[in-house]
């Protein structure tokens, strides 16, 4: 995204939103890395873009401290292999609040994922996953290049997270309805970056927004910010029930920060 735009961002900003409901909220083992031609209509070049991996986690009762040592454990052959960009991995704000944990793999292609994902030490992790949680859910997601931005780069601490799905009139009504946002709107300096990404799957979620923040105080004054008020208010008045959304808020962990 290009910050000399500011009303781009706004527009994919105030029309956030998201899913009410998971249909594969049982799924304990990750994806397998989808071929090249599964998504039909995709925003990006599925074959160039960067890729980003999700699971979204929930602790064994009285389990977080057995779970976080496991991670310990595995952590640096996690992050050996080459294909692999980044790994981070985050806590709900509100720990009684599911999913506990998010964990985020990013690649720079789909082929890099397939293989990371094939070598056996890994596929090894990932098939021990399932005996360490109580609920593991895992996606696919393509990154849309055009919109997404840092101002600073760095592993901000605070990180909002949307799933979006676009509801009965399909994606493009989704994307023809941000247009009737107002362009009069500006980044405010409290957000240090912003991405968004396809389902690769084309299903539910079917869109994946991330905010990020360098402390909580500057989380909550953006969302204070009368403008951000307002602009959200008139975009959930106008799409009045063709979707929904659902956000969930992370604190940084350092169990795969190794830079």
């Amino acid at each position: 995204m290009n910050l000399k735009c500011p009303n781009l961002f706004f527009i994919i900003l105030i029309a956030l939103v998201a899913l009410a409901g998971c249909d594969r909220a049982q799924k304990v083992v990750i994806d397998e890395v989808p071929s090249d031609t599964r998504m039909d209509t995709p925003s990006t070049d599925v074959k160039s873009a960067p890729v980003k991996l999700i699971s979204l986690i929930d602790y064994l009762e009285g389990g977080k401290e057995g779970y976080l040592a496991w991670v310990a454990s595995i952590a640096p052959t996690l992050q050996a292999p080459e294909e692999i960009i980044r790994i981070r991995s985050y806590d709900n704000i509100e720990p009684d609040m599911s999913p506990n944990r998010l964990v985020e793999f990013e690649f720079g292609s789909l082929t890099d994922a397939r293989t990371y994902f094939t070598r056996p030490e890994i596929a090894a992790i990932r098939d021990e996953t399932p005996n360490r949680a109580s609920k593991v859910i895992n996606y696919t997601f393509i990154q849309d290049v055009d919109n997404t931005f840092a101002k600073e780069e760095g592993d901000w601490q605070i990180k909002y997270v949307y799933l979006i799905d676009y509801g009965p009139d399909g994606k493009q009504a989704y994307f023809e309805s941000l247009k009737e946002i107002p362009t009069e709107a500006f980044l405010p300096t409290q957000l240090k970056a912003f991405a968004s990404y396809d389902n690769y799957y084309d299903e539910s979620p079917h869109r994946l927004v991330e905010f990020e923040f360098a402390t909580p105080e500057d989380a909550d004054a953006y969302y204070a910010l009368e403008e951000v008020i307002q602009a959200d208010t008139a975009q959930v008045e106008r799409q009045a029930g063709k979707w929904s959304r659902v956000l969930h808020k992370f604190e940084l962990r350092s169990d795969h920060i190794n830079e």
